[in-house]
């Protein structure tokens, strides 16, 4: 059963980095030994920023390998039939996914979440957990083979979202704005995850656990979802997004 914490940003305001899902990610791995695969590759300073997760998620009870410690290809996809829970950090999303391609990690991570390894993405790690990369809010500072991702939910997450603000003179590029015109081209549900925002999937059930939500649906009216709402409806025909990998 697919268990994944998928989380809209790692710093909320006044607060450290992942202190304010510090309990639901104490829930995710409870029950398994706590050795977790960080992917970093969403920024370009690999080590420090896993010195960082190993801080945070040490006083967990956590040992933490970074995916960048696999010399080779081989050693990359044994760290992760090695790990318990793999972790893929927030940064730029295009960067993120080009190196999974180039490091031949997409199936492998996708196979182990599918076969029971928790997941936990923040930011662009919540983005390339969706079927596609299409609603990421990130510049595309390079150009991976494909915006396919790992297909582990059948709907597209919005991190970051951020609702138009009223008493603007200037409208033309909000979020709501720029979904739209996904929709206009596909017809996949997206979710946009407010500041603080996280979803927690065990299998097909999916709650809201803090934060609020809005989601999209194409040609149909947003709808807002608050701390506690269950969405298992996105899952309904759930039975493993297929992905072009």
């Amino acid at each position: 059963m697919k268990r994944l914490l998928l989380i809209s940003n790692s710093t909320n305001f006044g607060q450290g980095y992942l202190d304010h899902c510090a309990d639901e990610i104490g829930t995710l791995l409870s029950g398994s030994r706590h050795r977790v695969l960080f992917v970093p590759f969403a920024d370009n300073n690999w080590q420090p920023y896993t010195q960082k997760v190993r801080e945070r998620l040490g006083p967990l009870g956590c040992t933490v390998t970074s995916a960048h410690e696999g010399i080779d290809a081989s050693s990359r996809k044994s760290l992760i039939h090695e790990a318990d829970a793999v972790f893929i950090g927030g940064g730029n999303t295009f960067r993120l996914l080009s190196a999974l391609y180039q490091f031949d990690l997409l199936l492998d991570i996708r196979q182990a979440v599918l076969n029971g390894m928790p997941y936990m993405g923040s930011s662009a790690g919540t983005n390339v957990a969706c079927p596609t990369i299409k609603t990421t809010n990130d510049m595309p500072i390079v150009y991976p083979p494909s915006f396919d991702a790992l297909g582990l939910v059948p709907f597209n997450i919005n991190p970051h979202y951020i609702d138009p603000t009223p008493d603007s003179t200037h409208m033309g590029e909000t979020r709501p704005k720029r979904i739209t015109e996904f929709h206009e081209i596909n017809d996949v549900p997206v979710l946009g995850l407010r500041e603080g925002a996280m979803l927690l999937l065990n299998g097909t059930k999916v709650e809201l656990k803090e934060g609020t939500a809005r989601l999209f649906r194409k040609a149909s009216q947003p709808e807002e979802f608050t701390r506690g709402s269950r969405l298992d409806f996105l899952c309904d025909p759930c039975s493993g997004t297929q992905i072009a990998i």
